[in-house]
């Protein structure tokens, strides 16, 4: 039997795209519906879905755009390595990119599509433009407040403005944290993760819902984020590869990867707050699995 062609095994796909971790988006939408007092039920159950395509998109860029350096760094990923050519990968994200978009037309017509529209342009500016600029941390953010507007829709932006800046602020946190993976971290941005950790759990746990158990079950989840990625935040500000010298990188991956596992309880508190318990819990159930998946294929 002859070997199958290189870059058509299925895996090389998932690899690219970091297929699990598009568990830890999923969420994003269902927060902001919550916020907005809309529901995910009927065409708008896709949203979720259309943030889904959107991340892999950005994955599948993000790994043609950085083509040159992981030939450097990470020889390993599926472009360097040849098993996924440049140019399929291009085509593969501007492809998901395209279903994200298909998918938030379906789910929310014209509403959805002003902010599905600016979140892509958005993803594509970060993964060509931005990345390697100081404004790469902002740029991200911006992709993740989008998605948690697109939740909401463009009508409804406003009622969504504090989860939208929680996930928002957390994103950037650990964006800037996450450029010290391969060489080691700079002190300035653990603190910087570690702030916006503390910003993004106080968001979650500030006033929604006047309902005692709603505002308790945004606490549990918020304690569950904190713990989840400021404890690994913790441990990269302690871990030095010299004495006085950077974060170690292997702690600062470590940590990268409990950001956003993060993503989810934190997803689960702002969905908790704005009285959405169901969602809440939906949400947060997602998390064994993004944990068990991520040791098969990391996130980052």
């Amino acid at each position: 039997m002859s070997a199958r062609p290189r870059g058509r095994r299925p895996g090389d796909w998932l690899e690219l795209v970091r297929a699990p971790a598009a568990l830890t988006v999923l969420g994003d939408t269902v927060a902001g519906a919550a916020a907005a007092g809309r529901p995910l039920h009927g065409r708008r159950l896709a949203l979720p879905l259309a943030s889904a395509a959107l991340y892999w998109s950005g994955m599948a860029l993000n790994d043609w755009a950085d083509r040159a350096v992981d030939a450097a760094e990470r020889p390993e990923r599926p472009v360097p390595s040849g098993r996924i050519a440049p140019g399929a990968a291009l085509a593969g994200a501007a492809l998901l990119s395209g279903a994200g978009l298909a998918l938030a037309a379906f789910a929310g017509g014209r509403d959805a599509l002003r902010v599905a529209v600016p979140l892509t342009a958005a993803i594509w500016a970060y993964d060509t433009l931005l990345k390697p600029t100081r404004a790469a941390p902002l740029g991200m953010a911006a992709c993740r407040a989008l998605d948690v507007l697109l939740g909401a829709g463009a009508g409804r932006g406003v009622s969504a403005r504090t989860p939208a800046l929680a996930l928002a602020a957390h994103t950037f946190g650990v964006t800037a944290l996450s450029r010290g993976e391969v060489h080691g971290g700079r002190r300035a941005d653990v603190r910087v993760a570690l702030t916006t950790t503390l910003l993004s759990a106080a968001l979650a746990c500030g006033k929604g819902t006047s309902r005692a158990r709603h505002r308790g079950a945004a606490a549990l989840c918020a304690l569950v984020y904190a713990r989840t990625t400021a404890t690994a935040q913790l441990a990269a500000a302690r871990a030095r590869s010299t004495a006085g010298g950077p974060a170690d990188p292997a702690a600062v991956r470590t940590a990268t990867v409990c950001g956003i596992h993060g993503m989810v309880p934190l997803q689960a508190a702002l969905a908790a707050r704005s009285g959405s318990l169901d969602a809440a819990a939906l949400v947060l159930g997602v998390l064994p699995l993004v944990r068990r998946l991520s040791t098969v294929r990391s996130p980052t």
